[in-house]
């Protein structure tokens, strides 16, 4: 699977330019956002002493020690607890939009009519049904959920824990985050407490409420396993997302529901897992769900800072790869940085001066060696404000400023 930065305009590639070969140069694997894959349950964490140990090891008051996911919270219910207190603000989000499939151009000719008449190819319309979940954040009805689970729907139905059921307008969604706000005409509902994603650490405590597979209300419970997963790492080359890692087990249908702590606060919402993979699950960190939920309910977009470039992580393995693929086509002097692949024409980047062959070095002085770092600082700055990029160009070093524009946006048909 190809790998390229976030900050290139969507096109068609040619696969058999060099650009396509070097980004083959990263790997990456297959991300699943709302396709068919099964995950095992959450872990057990609880392990049991074996036969021989227990007859060498008899103690007349033997210490139990409750296993970590239960002495986090000091509760061995508090999962109960949790659900209990807020599952009546997990929704199910059921979604539907119409296909319709096209008649070839020759066929709308009257020359054409005359001979085919009514037998003459008709458009096609098709219903697509999809559902997942969400949560509330706001007692008068406003909901977050994944972007994808609402893209291009034309009827979007919310049923709450209770049975009752709402049509649901979509405030705004945002497919570069994956984060979309959906509003019902309902008053005095339940909501979310909110957690800080910041100060997360990998072996705390999770809970999953989604519903997965149409099985409505279902809870599942596990462990962060990492933090700050970039999309890179699992395959998602066109969100701009750190990710949060879990072993809950979360399936299609989960999907914009919430993972939470043990105190019952959303901590992230579940987005993702990878094909053919166990408990290897991913979730939105809450932060960043709640900036860009907040500029959707506002405005009902999100503007991101755009280049215009397509990269490659520069280390001494690609260096000499890139020699393997393209010759004397980049007279390569550095051994790490970021290699420029491709320019978009007519983007803030071409309009600059940046070339095929540079090799970023820093951004608005800060060093970069990886294409996670540049699209983190892309993202932080601001549309319209230079910002300046340090290159190396044929072994010389080349200040750019790169003025960013507003990401162009693509709906899939």
């Amino acid at each position: 699977m190809k790998t390229t930065n976030h900050h290139s305009a969507p096109k068609k590639i040619d696969t058999r330019g060099l650009p396509y070969k070097l980004w083959m140069l990263s790997y990456g694997v297959a991300v699943v956002f709302l396709g068919s894959c099964s995950l095992v349950p959450a872990k057990t964490f609880e392990t049991q002493p074996s036969d021989t140990q227990a007859q060498k090891r008899i103690e007349p008051n033997p210490v139990i020690v409750p296993p970590p996911i239960i002495s986090s919270s000091g509760d061995p219910n508090f999962v109960v607890k949790v659900v209990q207190q807020v599952g009546p603000a997990v929704v199910r989000i059921d979604s539907s939009r119409t296909i319709t499939s096209g008649v070839p151009d020759e066929f709308n000719d009257p020359f054409f009519r005359r001979f085919f008449g009514d037998s003459a190819p008709q458009a096609r319309q098709r219903v697509e049904r999809g559902s997942g979940s969400g949560f509330i954040i706001n007692s008068s009805g406003q909901i977050v959920t994944n972007s994808h689970v609402v893209d291009g729907a034309d009827r979007v139905t919310v049923t709450l824990k209770d049975g009752r059921t709402f049509d649901g307008k979509v405030l705004g969604e945002d497919p570069v985050t994956d984060v979309a706000t959906i509003k019902i005409d309902a008053n005095n509902l339940p909501t979310l407490s909110v957690g800080n994603s910041d100060s997360l650490q990998p072996g705390e405590a999770v809970i999953a409420i989604g519903n997965p597979l149409g099985l409505n209300n279902t809870v599942t419970s596990g462990i962060i396993s990492a933090t700050g997963r970039s999309s890179s790492d699992i395959g998602a080359s066109d969100k701009r997302v750190d990710y949060i890692q879990t072993d809950a087990a979360i399936n299609p249908g989960n999907s914009g529901g919430p993972l939470l702590n043990t105190r019952g606060q959303v901590i992230a919402m579940n987005t993702a897992i990878i094909q053919g993979a166990q408990g290897l699950g991913f979730a939105i960190p809450i932060n960043t769900v709640q900036k860009i939920a907040q500029e959707l309910i506002a405005t009902g977009k999100v503007d991101h800072p755009y280049l215009g470039v397509q990269m490659v992580t520069l280390t001494p393995e690609n260096k000499e790869r890139i020699k393997n693929i393209a010759g004397d086509r980049f007279n390569l002097t550095a051994d790490e940085g970021v290699l420029l692949v491709e320019i978009v024409p007519r983007s803030p980047a071409s309009v600059a001066g940046l070339r095929v062959g540079d090799v970023i070095k820093s951004i608005n002085n800060q060093p970069v060696t990886k294409i996670e770092q540049v699209q983190k600082l892309v993202e932080n700055s601001k549309i319209g404000t230079k910002l300046p990029i340090e290159v190396e160009r044929n072994g010389q070093i080349v200040q750019v400023g790169v003025q960013p524009a507003a990401l162009p946006m693509r709906r899939e048909g």
